[in-house]
């Protein structure tokens, strides 16, 4: 693509824009791995360590460390570098005791005996009550448990990480105390390098056998090379005071065909891929149709209105007027509360940059699940440094309301949105670190967060404020008159909550099938990677925001209704309610969540989700209708 005269031309660079989003919408799992990222090459007999991550179960939705329960654990803990997102995740990835060589099989191998006290025995079975999973990873590819293969069905399935064990009718607990591991990888047929591209665990419960027992050198009658162990094969280990239980596993490494770039398709293709594709398509048609009439009934109706308003020429036909025109005079006055509008104006931009900068790394593959915890990270060093575009929309609009005290918006604007999200945040992390969970943000990182807003996004926010203060204030087409116009009744269905109640259904009906998708991935710990039909809807979503608000704006202001700036951002804003309102219909019916603490958490940051989306399409609305209105009555000839 590059020309040894100068580099990438323009219509390189368009067509590989092009290319990626093409590539992203074709295939879930991208067209790219990770720029950036190098394959690693093993030779045989190389090491290979085993990291360990958290817990995790959805019916709690509350990570902990691998080592919070007895599990052998390796002379030194340390953890691997992190970055911010992992930890807002609740990722916490340690080394282990589980170490391979590089294409050596290993038969029965007994890592360590563990004698467990009653507090060991405690969380043991409460751990298996809740259903929690042991992570792994391998050369930055987490463990998964092959599921049984569908009738009929050609595609391999499989779970995220490994039971930590499991409860019988008899009401007893039993430990998964053996791993059967298998790594695949692919072969380099010009050297005797090797990819690690699969890692595979069978676990299973069993109660060792053996003598003496000799720590240096520890030994079964029950783990031998002639013994293969697999589930329900041998009598299973107990969880109880007192008991003594051996940790072991085993090793294989399979050849495989699949290549590397191509190894987190497992854990990206959903079994239910058909069923999206075609939800997707039928919701994006819907809505394109939709958007369509609405676009066409508007443009034939207000060409209409225009052409006639422009041929009123005598006194008399002008005072018999009516509709939009009449309200030519009040349409810009200032609304109640402007300021407060500023500020919300001003904070839905700064979360319309983010979102679409983040989308252009995700369909450029930057924001791969290989990335661990990069797109929680790009999202806030995106909110952060966004914070000039909030202050500088936020005083521009403030001095077109002829406002004077831009600092005051200015302060509003960096800390009111921010600050409502860090205080529910903070009450949450409260509640997890109750719990004694490794979701609970450190002090180090909540001092970091702290430090990005106060050291980085409100600097910003006033450099913005600053520059759009100094622009000249935006001037109105036609001019206010000095004593409002009286408003005459309205009709029940352009009230202001019916209006704005219905005018949120649109938008939320263009995102509501993927909706489903990401709440699934957020917790039912699944990976959520195609972002190429995620920025369709985005766009679809935008499209729909901007032309119902404008719709029912104009229906507002041909019943003589001149408040539509709040109108205009609440009819749009009102989706986030849908949000909401379907977020707990997706908590009755899909997920397991019975812990007080747990259900907390969901609806907790499920309202942070459905607020930020309030401020994403509310400022949408708003945009369109403000370009709408200033549109049409620049269009006519006003006396």
């Amino acid at each position: 693509m590059a020309n040894p005269g100068g580099g990438l031309r323009p219509r390189h660079i368009l067509i590989f824009a092009a290319a990626a989003v093409l590539c992203a919408v074709s295939s879930p799992v991208g067209a790219f791995y990770l720029p950036g990222v190098a394959p690693r090459d093993f030779q045989k007999d190389d090491e290979l360590q085993v990291k360990v991550n958290k817990l995790s179960s959805i019916k709690t939705q509350l990570p902990y460390d691998y080592y919070f329960l007895d599990y052998c654990k390796p002379e030194a803990i340390k953890n691997s570098a992190e970055n911010l997102g992992e930890v807002l995740r609740g990722d916490r990835i340690e080394n282990s005791v589980y170490n391979f060589k590089m294409r050596r099989d290993e038969s029965c191998k007994i890592i360590c005996r563990r004698k467990l006290s009653q507090e060991a025995v405690k969380n043991f079975k409460e751990k298996i009550d809740d259903e929690y999973r042991v992570n792994m990873i391998l050369d930055n590819l987490p463990v998964v448990v092959p599921r049984q293969t569908r009738e009929g069905s050609q595609t391999p399935s499989f779970e995220h990480g490994y039971r930590v064990g499991y409860k019988l009718k008899d009401d007893k607990y039993y430990i998964n105390n053996h791993l059967s591991f298998k790594v695949l990888y692919h072969e380099d047929q010009t050297s005797p390098d090797a990819r690690i591209v699969g890692f595979h665990v069978i676990p299973s419960s069993i109660k060792h056998e053996y003598g003496a027992w000799d720590d240096t050198n520890p030994t079964a009658q029950t783990c031998n090379a002639n013994i293969k162990i697999t589930p329900g094969s041998h009598t299973p280990q107990e969880v109880a005071p007192d008991a003594y239980v051996v940790f072991s596993y085993d090793v294989t490494f399979e050849a495989s065909e699949i290549i590397w770039a191509s190894r987190w398709d497992v854990y990206l293709l959903s079994s239910d891929s058909q069923i999206h594709w075609f939800s997707i398509v039928n919701s994006l048609m819907i809505v394109l149709f939709l958007s369509g009439m609405v676009a066409m009934i508007m443009m034939r109706t207000l060409y209409k209105d225009i052409a006639n308003y422009n041929q009123l020429d005598n006194q008399d036909e002008a005072q018999e007027e009516t509709g939009w025109k009449l309200v030519h005079g009040d349409v810009f006055r200032p609304p109640v509360h402007s300021g407060l509008l500023c500020v919300y104006v001003g904070t839905g931009v700064q979360f319309f940059g983010m979102t679409l900068v983040t989308m252009m790394f995700a369909l450029l593959g930057f924001l791969s699940p290989a990335n661990r915890g990069g797109l929680m990270t790009a999202m806030v060093l995106l909110w952060v440094f966004m914070g000039v575009l909030a202050g500088y929309t936020s005083s521009r609009l403030y001095k077109m309301f002829k406002g004077t005290e831009w600092k005051k918006i200015t302060l509003k604007t960096a800390f009111m949105f921010p600050g409502i999200i860090f205080a529910v945040f903070f009450f949450l992390n409260a509640l997890i670190w109750g719990e004694k969970s490794s979701g609970a943000v450190p002090f180090g990182t909540m001092f970091a967060l702290f430090l990005l807003w106060f050291g980085i996004s409100v600097p910003l926010v006033f450099v913005g404020s600053f520059l759009g203060f100094k622009q000249p204030a935006i001037e109105d087409p036609v001019k206010t008159n000095k004593i409002p116009r009286q408003i005459p009744e309205q009709a029940w269905y352009l009230q202001p909550a019916f209006a704005i109640l219905a005018g949120g259904i649109l938008p939320f009906g263009a995102v509501f099938i993927e909706l489903f998708f990401i709440l699934t991935s957020i917790w039912l710990n699944q990976f959520y990677y195609i972002f190429g039909f995620l920025f369709i809807v985005f766009i679809i979503l935008i499209v729909t925001c901007a032309e119902i608000t404008i719709v029912l704006c104009y229906f507002q202001l041909c019943s003589e209704d001149y408040h539509w700036w709040w109108r205009a951002y609440l009819t749009a804003g009102s989706s986030a309610l849908y949000l909401f309102a379907y977020a707990i219909f997706y908590f009755f019916n899909k997920l397991e969540i019975t812990k007080l603490v747990s259900g907390i958490l969901y609806f907790g940051y499920m309202l942070i989700i459905s607020y930020a989306f309030f401020v994403l399409t509310g400022t949408i609305g708003f945009y369109a209708c403000f370009w709408f209105v200033r549109k049409i009555y620049a269009s006519v000839k006003i006396d």
